[in-house]
Protein backbone atom coordinates (compact mmCIF):
# COMPACT_ATOMS: atom_id res chain seq x y z
CA UNK A 1 0.00 0.00 0.00
CA UNK A 2 1.64 3.32 -1.22
CA UNK A 3 1.88 5.71 2.09
CA UNK A 4 0.94 9.35 1.64
CA UNK A 5 1.83 12.26 3.94
CA UNK A 6 -0.58 14.62 4.94
CA UNK A 7 2.28 18.05 6.13
CA UNK A 8 0.80 18.59 9.06
CA UNK A 9 1.97 21.92 10.13
CA UNK A 10 -1.44 24.08 9.72
CA UNK A 11 -4.65 23.29 8.05
CA UNK A 12 -7.17 20.51 8.08
CA UNK A 13 -4.34 18.19 7.45
CA UNK A 14 -6.79 15.46 9.38
CA UNK A 15 -9.72 15.39 6.36
CA UNK A 16 -7.10 14.63 4.01
CA UNK A 17 -5.82 11.89 5.77
CA UNK A 18 -9.14 10.17 6.01
CA UNK A 19 -9.71 10.94 2.37
CA UNK A 20 -6.15 9.29 1.36
CA UNK A 21 -7.37 6.28 3.60
CA UNK A 22 -10.59 6.41 1.68
CA UNK A 23 -8.16 6.75 -1.89
CA UNK A 24 -6.70 3.63 -0.78
CA UNK A 25 -3.51 5.06 0.63
CA UNK A 26 -1.54 4.58 4.23
CA UNK A 27 -2.09 8.25 5.86
CA UNK A 28 0.59 9.75 7.88
CA UNK A 29 1.28 12.74 9.46
CA UNK A 30 4.44 15.03 8.00
CA UNK A 31 6.12 17.67 10.61
CA UNK A 32 10.20 16.00 10.05
CA UNK A 33 12.49 15.33 7.81
CA UNK A 34 12.39 12.03 9.36
CA UNK A 35 8.45 11.97 8.22
CA UNK A 36 8.73 13.41 5.33
CA UNK A 37 11.44 10.48 4.12
CA UNK A 38 9.28 8.13 5.17
CA UNK A 39 6.65 8.76 2.92
CA UNK A 40 5.87 8.26 -0.84
CA UNK A 41 3.95 11.55 -1.85
CA UNK A 42 2.49 14.50 0.18
CA UNK A 43 -0.17 16.33 0.49
CA UNK A 44 -0.10 19.89 1.44
CA UNK A 45 -3.41 21.39 3.12
CA UNK A 46 -5.16 24.51 3.06
CA UNK A 47 -4.91 26.91 5.69
CA UNK A 48 -2.97 29.88 5.58
CA UNK A 49 -0.27 30.11 3.00
CA UNK A 50 1.94 32.63 5.09
CA UNK A 51 1.93 30.16 8.42
CA UNK A 52 2.71 27.15 6.18
CA UNK A 53 5.38 28.10 4.45
CA UNK A 54 7.13 29.82 7.84
CA UNK A 55 6.21 26.57 9.73
CA UNK A 56 7.91 24.32 7.35
CA UNK A 57 11.26 27.14 6.88
CA UNK A 58 11.08 26.57 11.24
CA UNK A 59 11.17 22.49 10.90
CA UNK A 60 13.78 22.83 8.07
CA UNK A 61 11.34 21.18 5.19
CA UNK A 62 11.60 23.32 2.71
CA UNK A 63 14.77 22.41 0.73
CA UNK A 64 14.32 18.66 1.49
CA UNK A 65 10.47 19.05 0.16
CA UNK A 66 11.75 21.08 -2.77
CA UNK A 67 14.38 18.08 -3.81
CA UNK A 68 11.88 15.43 -3.45
CA UNK A 69 9.79 17.53 -5.61
CA UNK A 70 12.63 17.55 -8.08
CA UNK A 71 12.96 13.82 -8.01
CA UNK A 72 9.08 13.38 -9.04
CA UNK A 73 7.83 12.86 -5.69
CA UNK A 74 3.77 13.65 -5.98
CA UNK A 75 2.14 16.13 -4.40
CA UNK A 76 -1.03 17.50 -3.61
CA UNK A 77 -1.67 21.12 -2.57
CA UNK A 78 -4.83 22.33 -1.90
CA UNK A 79 -5.87 26.28 -1.71
CA UNK A 80 -2.85 27.37 0.79
CA UNK A 81 -1.23 24.46 -0.90
CA UNK A 82 -1.32 25.80 -4.17
CA UNK A 83 -0.21 29.00 -2.92
CA UNK A 84 3.27 27.66 -1.53
CA UNK A 85 3.94 25.68 -3.98
CA UNK A 86 3.76 28.42 -6.79
CA UNK A 87 7.01 29.96 -8.30
CA UNK A 88 5.20 33.34 -8.00
CA UNK A 89 2.53 35.30 -5.81
CA UNK A 90 1.01 38.42 -7.37
CA UNK A 91 0.95 41.25 -4.56
CA UNK A 92 2.97 39.95 -1.30
CA UNK A 93 6.32 38.72 -1.01
CA UNK A 94 6.10 35.25 1.50
CA UNK A 95 7.91 31.84 1.80
CA UNK A 96 7.30 29.64 -1.17
CA UNK A 97 8.14 26.31 -2.37
CA UNK A 98 8.74 27.21 -6.04
CA UNK A 99 8.04 23.94 -7.63
CA UNK A 100 5.56 25.05 -9.89
CA UNK A 101 5.76 27.42 -12.58
CA UNK A 102 2.66 29.69 -12.28
CA UNK A 103 1.86 32.82 -10.75
CA UNK A 104 -1.31 32.51 -8.35
CA UNK A 105 -3.16 35.49 -6.37
CA UNK A 106 -3.88 35.00 -2.73
CA UNK A 107 -7.44 35.76 -1.36
CA UNK A 108 -8.48 36.44 -5.70
CA UNK A 109 -12.21 35.36 -5.38
CA UNK A 110 -12.80 37.72 -2.13
CA UNK A 111 -12.89 37.29 1.59
CA UNK A 112 -14.47 34.83 3.90
CA UNK A 113 -17.62 35.64 3.17
CA UNK A 114 -17.53 35.39 -0.60
CA UNK A 115 -16.71 31.62 -0.18
CA UNK A 116 -18.87 29.54 -2.57
CA UNK A 117 -19.62 25.87 -3.98
CA UNK A 118 -19.73 24.87 -7.65
CA UNK A 119 -19.53 22.12 -10.14
CA UNK A 120 -16.85 22.10 -11.83
CA UNK A 121 -15.45 19.70 -14.97
CA UNK A 122 -12.06 18.67 -13.90
CA UNK A 123 -9.78 17.26 -17.00
CA UNK A 124 -9.36 13.33 -16.01
CA UNK A 125 -12.57 12.81 -14.10
CA UNK A 126 -15.75 11.60 -15.66
CA UNK A 127 -17.93 13.85 -14.62
CA UNK A 128 -18.29 17.23 -12.61
CA UNK A 129 -16.18 18.07 -9.08
CA UNK A 130 -18.38 19.87 -6.44
CA UNK A 131 -15.77 22.50 -5.73
CA UNK A 132 -15.66 24.24 -2.53
CA UNK A 133 -13.93 27.61 -2.37
CA UNK A 134 -12.95 29.14 1.30
CA UNK A 135 -10.63 32.78 0.35
CA UNK A 136 -9.56 30.73 -2.28
CA UNK A 137 -6.43 31.84 -4.86
CA UNK A 138 -6.78 31.47 -8.43
CA UNK A 139 -3.80 30.77 -11.17
CA UNK A 140 -2.53 34.47 -12.61
CA UNK A 141 -0.31 32.86 -15.63
CA UNK A 142 1.40 29.17 -16.14
CA UNK A 143 4.11 28.33 -17.39
CA UNK A 144 4.33 25.79 -20.45
CA UNK A 145 5.19 22.99 -18.72
CA UNK A 146 1.96 23.30 -16.36
CA UNK A 147 -1.72 21.79 -17.91
CA UNK A 148 -4.75 23.04 -16.52
CA UNK A 149 -7.18 20.85 -15.07
CA UNK A 150 -9.96 23.27 -14.52
CA UNK A 151 -11.27 26.77 -14.53
CA UNK A 152 -13.98 28.71 -13.03
CA UNK A 153 -15.00 32.12 -14.74
CA UNK A 154 -12.46 31.74 -17.16
CA UNK A 155 -9.45 31.13 -14.27
CA UNK A 156 -7.11 28.03 -13.79
CA UNK A 157 -8.32 26.48 -10.48
CA UNK A 158 -6.59 23.14 -11.05
CA UNK A 159 -3.25 22.43 -12.61
CA UNK A 160 -0.40 19.86 -12.94
CA UNK A 161 3.09 20.25 -13.31
CA UNK A 162 4.97 16.91 -13.61
CA UNK A 163 3.96 15.35 -10.10
CA UNK A 164 2.16 18.23 -8.73
CA UNK A 165 -1.35 18.58 -8.75
CA UNK A 166 -2.55 21.19 -7.36
CA UNK A 167 -6.08 23.17 -6.64
CA UNK A 168 -7.62 26.33 -5.68
CA UNK A 169 -10.80 24.77 -4.18
CA UNK A 170 -11.00 22.07 -1.09
CA UNK A 171 -11.61 18.61 -2.14
CA UNK A 172 -11.41 16.79 1.12
CA UNK A 173 -13.99 18.82 2.27
CA UNK A 174 -17.19 18.22 -0.04
CA UNK A 175 -16.37 14.27 0.27
CA UNK A 176 -15.96 13.38 -3.63
CA UNK A 177 -12.39 11.59 -3.22
CA UNK A 178 -11.71 11.47 -6.98
CA UNK A 179 -8.85 14.32 -6.69
CA UNK A 180 -7.04 12.28 -3.80
CA UNK A 181 -7.70 8.94 -5.87
CA UNK A 182 -5.67 10.76 -8.41
CA UNK A 183 -3.27 11.83 -6.19
CA UNK A 184 -2.66 8.11 -4.87
CA UNK A 185 -2.63 6.83 -8.82
CA UNK A 186 0.79 8.72 -8.97
CA UNK A 187 2.29 7.06 -5.74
Amino acid sequence: MAVAGVLALQGDFEAHASMLHRAGAEAREVRTREELDAVDGLVIPGGESTAIGLLAEKHDLVEPLRKRADDGMPILGTCAGMIFCAARVDGRAQPLLGVVDMTVRRNAFGRQVDSFETDLRVKGLDAPLHAVFIRAPWVEEVGSEVEVLAEYDGRPVAVRQGAVLLTAFHPEIAGDDRVHRMFVEAL
